[in-house]
């Protein structure tokens, strides 16, 4: 067994095979000091209230409790990340909060002239984004996914799903095309009524 002092030399990775082993506590506390600043961070972009931000770094904390048993976890950072900004969403879909902009991740990656209100969409917007990805041929939602909700990078992508390099690069291509048609479709739909 590694002395706990010692804990604080291992990456990410190897502390959470070592807490998977262990439930050693401890390891959670370690990540926890690694990623608060980066966690409250997220948070408060999202939420825009210290004592909020600082109430949801804690429960996600809790949760990674149970989390980090249970999944499987590539790059802890890129995945807390996407967690902590996943949770914010669900509290202010919880508040029914329509006043908060959420930056869509296609959107952002599609900009030509900078302009970062063209990148912004409401946070109701999430919802039909999420319709648009189930909309996808199948292995442009399993890439789509992977690539933007997972932050696989595209060898990951081919490994976790079998399909080539060239094919995974496409089907994220033609799937953030795919998406950009379908929000623009909505949207379009929605102006109308």
């Amino acid at each position: 067994m590694l002395p706990n002092q010692h804990y604080n030399t291992l990456s990410d990775e190897e502390l959470i095979s070592r807490y998977k082993k262990t439930n050693d506590l401890e390891i959670v506390g370690i990540l926890y000091n690694r990623y608060t600043a980066l966690t409250f961070g997220v948070c408060l972009k999202y939420l825009k209230d210290r004592e909020e931000s600082r109430d949801a770094v804690m429960q996600i904390f809790e949760k990674l409790i149970v989390t980090l048993r249970t999944h499987e976890i590539g790059v802890f950072k890129g995945w807390l990340y996407v967690t902590a900004r996943n949770h914010c969403l669900m509290q202010l879909r919880s508040k029914k909060s329509k006043s908060l902009e959420v930056h869509a991740p296609y959107l952002m990656e599609t900009q030509r002239n900078g302009n970062p209100e063209q990148g912004e969409v409401l946070e109701g917007d999430l919802t039909r984004l999420e319709a648009c990805i189930d909309t996808l041929a199948e292995e442009q939602q399993r890439c789509v996914r992977l690539f933007y909700l997972e932050q696989k990078c595209y060898k990951e992508i081919s490994g976790i799903t079998g399909y080539e390099l060239t094919k995974v690069k496409s089907y994220i291509q033609n799937g953030k095309r795919n998406l950009r048609i379908c929000m623009e479709k909505n949207e379009k739909s929605q102006t109308r009524y």
